[in-house]
């Protein structure tokens, strides 16, 4: 059973940081490429960060977080992480973790629908 799980949460000022972790389980995790989403109550789940599979030397990041957020991946731990730096108050959401099995290695996904397993979520505050 191909399983998820998301930590790291909380509620930080403006300015500040968090890293996200998601340990995956019951697959082969490197070949498996990943992403992160986020989504606020009432609005779609948006597309935040990818890293392709094997040894994520693609990736991908929404407009709104390139430049403060950065997504990477260790194999030999089944985690893929991302690293929030400056965060602002609109970076408020609950944060999903996302895994497809990926055929290429170069490839990152970024659409939602291309991702058939999810994570439970982890709640992100930034007050201001």
């Amino acid at each position: 059973q191909v399983q998820l799980v998301e930590s790291g949460g909380g509620l930080v000022q403006a300015g500040g940081s968090l890293r996200l972790s998601c340990a995956a389980s019951g697959l082969t995790f490197s070949m498996y490429a990943m992403g992160w989403f986020r989504q606020t109550l009432g609005k779609e789940r948006m597309f935040v960060a990818g890293i392709s599979r094997s040894d994520g030397s693609s990736t991908s990041y929404a407009d709104s977080v390139k430049g403060r957020f950065t997504i990477s991946r260790d194999n030999a731990k089944n985690t893929v992480f991302l690293q929030m730096n400056s965060l602002k108050p609109e970076d408020t959401a609950v944060y999903y973790c996302a895994a497809t099995r990926s055929w290429s290695a170069s490839f990152v996904y970024t659409g939602r629908s291309t991702y058939n397993t999810w994570g439970q979520g982890t709640q992100v505050t930034i007050s201001s």
